[in-house]
């Protein structure tokens, strides 16, 4: 079965698709093709996701590679950012089915940058061992491949063979017989819901769990959320990964603007030979990995954090230099690959062609999710995952640059193909029961204990109290220490704010405040769960980047009688 050969049953299947990223996008896309009943719901608008912000592009091995390379090459580079963590079958699936779910975007009107020779123009991003990023409008990637998927999906509508719900809040996931088969949801103050077969989870991620992100506001760990509640197992939650080059801007320009996020600096501008630079102007990554700048992003992120440490500054931040780019590829290459950035640099006043960037680490993406087979198939029939979500163990922990849209494409695909072999005569694939990624995980039976005596009162819950617990005790470099505060203010705040508001409240932000915290919990107990250091958890109480046999667990968790919350 091919992106564009699915084998619908006689009678329709009705799919509910949750989330207007590149997974729910694409999944909705093919579903639809097949004959099936789609109804997708968005929080926003169709454009507010993760994917409409990408800038790096899209990771593949296509027909014809770069010079050298291999799906292996990819395999490999994928498996070794993940620093021993990745399911390799889940691995092997995404880099060999990679060009299959290319060729599916360009059916669905994407059109990737090509070179002077009307090929594929291949970027290379950090820990890749060859060029093979995909990229379209430059560094706007994301935005330019959103468009053409929401053009498609609304031209589906338009046939009718998909209902478009936006600005509706998913609150609750609705059970038949231990089947998930519905949604409900606020839309313009009422509480409302849509019945099916089957619901397909690409929410995406949750980086307002951290003062600093390059998530938009929507992400908010909703998805996560509705699925543990519902009944379903997640899995390596101490792994969020922090993307090493945000724009910082001054805390007067934040102000004008009336947004605190930083600028997403793209990891391509460092493929194209920018460096990092402290504030004395000197080039510092080498002393901490031999990949210098091109090392993988939770090494860059570590090691910006421990630069700024060691200067006595831990908040500060550092400089990236794309000066040397467009002295060695001359005048007016940035404008040309980087038109996105270059515009919004120069917008928050700084012309990067001249000037230093200052730059800080912030909050980008979790590996870890809601725990899924190879299928996309969730621990509770009827309920399907994709995208940063999910969890599937082909990101490990550390996420491999660019293939996060990879991922999506993928497992949002074969979720789609298991959700119609269903009901036909072909059988069903393993459920996540039998073949999780990652078959050595094992299940929390009790959220942390008591709230410790000595902690003081953390005041009342608010986002931003949230945001800045989880940056100074759960960020880029956590000690024992600060992860047992931090999941003492969370139960603190958890005894007012219950983690599990009312299912009829009509407050859509109540209820993402909700979210917010149970993931908060869920992160900070997973991360003191797993004492030693790997890929984007860095315990700096315990032995820095060593492996043990236990390290190799996916710690997981599933939502019993017995848990604390």
């Amino acid at each position: 079965m091919t992106a564009g050969s699915f084998a619908g049953g006689c009678t329709p299947q009705r799919l509910i698709v949750v989330g207007s990223g590149i997974a729910g996008l694409y999944s909705a896309l093919l579903a639809a093709e097949a004959g099936t009943e789609v109804t997708l719901l968005t929080k926003g608008a169709l454009a507010d996701s993760n994917t409409y912000y990408a800038q790096g592009g899209i990771s593949a091995v296509l027909d014809e590679p770069a010079p050298g390379d291999t799906v292996a090459d990819h395999i490999a580079d994928t498996l070794k950012a993940g620093v021993g963590h990745c399911n390799e079958g889940a691995v092997r699936v995404l880099c060999t089915e990679a060009r299959l779910d290319i060729a599916g975007l360009e059916r669905f009107g994407v059109r990737f940058d090509l070179d002077d020779d009307g090929d594929p123009a291949l970027g290379l991003e950090a820990a890749h061992s060859a060029p093979r990023i995909l990229h379209a409008g430059g560094d706007a990637t994301g935005a330019r491949v959103a468009a053409a998927l929401i053009r498609s999906v609304l031209d589906a509508q338009a046939a009718g063979r998909i209902q478009v719900i936006g600005h509706a809040h998913v609150t609750a996931l609705t059970q038949q017989h231990g089947r998930v088969t519905g949604a409900a949801f606020l839309q313009d103050g009422q509480g409302l819901g849509v019945e099916g077969d089957a619901v397909l989870l690409a929410t995406g991620g949750a980086g307002q769990l951290f003062a600093q992100t390059t998530n938009p506001s929507v992400a908010t760990a909703d998805g996560l959320a509705l699925a543990w509640r519902a009944g379903a197992e997640v899995k390596d939650l101490e792994f969020f990964q922090f993307h090493p080059t945000c724009m910082v801007r001054s805390p007067h320009a934040r102000e004008s603007e009336g947004n605190q996020d930083p600028l997403l600096i793209s990891e391509a501008v460092r493929g194209e030979g920018a460096i990092l630079l402290d504030a004395g102007g000197r080039r510092f990554m080498p002393d901490y990995h031999p990949d210098g700048e091109l090392a993988p992003r939770d090494v860059v992120s570590r090691s910006i954090a421990l630069h700024l440490s060691a200067l006595g500054d831990p908040n500060g931040h550092v400089y990236l230099d794309a000066r040397l780019i467009e002295a060695h590829k001359g005048s007016g290459f940035l404008e040309k690959r980087f038109p996105t950035i270059s515009a919004r640099t120069r917008d928050a006043g700084v012309d990067w062609t001249r000037e230093l960037v200052p730059v800080a680490p912030a909050a980008h993406y979790w590996m870890g999710g809601v725990t899924t087979d190879l299928h996309g198939r969730t621990t509770v029939p009827g309920l399907f995952a994709a995208g940063e979500v999910a969890c599937t163990g082909v990101q490990g922990a550390n996420r491999l640059a660019s293939n996060s849209l990879l991922e999506g494409l993928v497992f949002g695909r074969r979720a789609v193909e298991a959700f119609l072999a269903e009901r036909s005569e072909n059988g069903v694939p393993p459920s996540a029961d039998s073949a999780a990624a990652g078959d050595t995980a094992w299940k929390f039976e009790r959220m942390p204990g008591p709230v410790e005596a000595s902690f003081s009162n953390p005041g009342i819950f608010s986002r931003p109290a949230l945001r800045r617990l989880m940056t100074a005790k759960a960020g880029v470099i956590r000690t024992g220490g600060q992860l047992r505060e931090a999941g003492a203010a969370l139960a603190a705040w958890t005894a007012v704010e219950p983690a599990a508001i009312p299912a009829d409240s009509l407050d859509p932000r109540a209820h993402e405040d909700a979210n917010l915290l149970l993931a908060a919990q869920l992160l900070v107990h997973a991360a003191r769960e797993r004492r030693s250091s790997l890929g984007a958890h860095h315990r700096d109480d315990t032995r820095p980047l060593e492996m043990t046999v236990d390290d190799d667990k996916h710690y997981s968790m599933s939502r019993k009688a017995s848990l604390v919350l």
